[in-house]
């Protein structure tokens, strides 16, 4: 018998763009940490953030290691910060790593949406299943996101990966999920858009899954097939009585 739904976010029911490559995302917090008396400039803080992105994942013993931005954000300010910086009253310099966090991840995005159906389908499926999340992903942004559009409260728990050092296809995100739950895989159906970290990886777990082919995420096969592919997001609750 059913009980859960673990689904993806991002590419599965969030329907998002962004795009870290664009000049203006480091001119303007390269100018925002210069307010703050952490004088750098957008190269320097462009060069920055990606080594310090690299350099976390390198050094973490995981096999799927995951970044932590707020961690990386305090290290630049701890690099770049002058007298002005230290000045600041303790509360702003608490908070500037999530303040530099939210403006790059602003500035860098250009949708933020819901796929067509999927608030009317969640809601229709959160009357008879517990539904959580699992998703790669900062907290800090993923929070922020769902509120953004509309679904704060749909889902418990929502396990994001940048609170642990990994991400999917890691077995450890699932089995927090279950463990919270209080559900067996075989009572769970997870849904996602990435053949290699959803499928694979949920499939790995002992879970039937749902392939939403949204056409984001890694789209071609790892020896797993998923157990129902639907390519609109009014087909799941088919999918969901066919696999019950």
């Amino acid at each position: 018998m059913i009980k859960a739904l673990l689904f993806d976010l991002n590419g599965t029911i969030i329907d998002i763009l962004t795009d870290e490559s664009r000049d203006e995302i480091y001119r303007t917090v390269a100018n925002l940490l210069s307010f703050y008396g952490a004088a750098t400039s957008a190269d320097d803080f462009r060069e920055l953030y990606w080594r310090l992105n690299k350099d976390m994942r390198r050094d973490s013993a995981e096999e799927f290691p995951e970044f932590d931005v707020l961690e990386i954000f305090q290290s630049i300010i701890d690099e770049r910060a002058g007298d002005y910086t230290w000045s600041l009253p303790p509360e702003k310099r608490r908070l500037l790593p999530e303040i530099l966090a939210e403006t790059f991840r602003a500035a860098s995005l250009l949708r933020l949406r819901l796929y067509p159906g999927a608030r009317e389908v969640l809601n229709y499926l959160r009357a008879n299943y517990t539904i959580a999340a699992v998703s790669d992903a900062q907290r800090l942004w993923a929070v922020a996101e769902l509120d953004c559009v509309g679904l704060t409260g749909y889902f418990q728990p929502i396990v994001i990966s940048s609170d642990f050092g990994f991400r999917k296809p890691d077995p450890r995100m699932y089995a927090n999920a279950l463990e919270t739950l209080d559900v067996t895989p075989d009572e769970a159906i997870f849904i996602g858009n990435d053949m290699y970290r959803d499928v694979w990886g949920a499939h790995r777990a002992g879970m039937k899954t749902v392939f939403f082919k949204s056409g984001q995420g890694d789209q071609k096969s790892h020896g797993v097939d998923p157990d129902y592919i639907i390519y609109d997001f009014g087909q799941l609750p088919d999918a969901i009585r066919f696999l019950s």
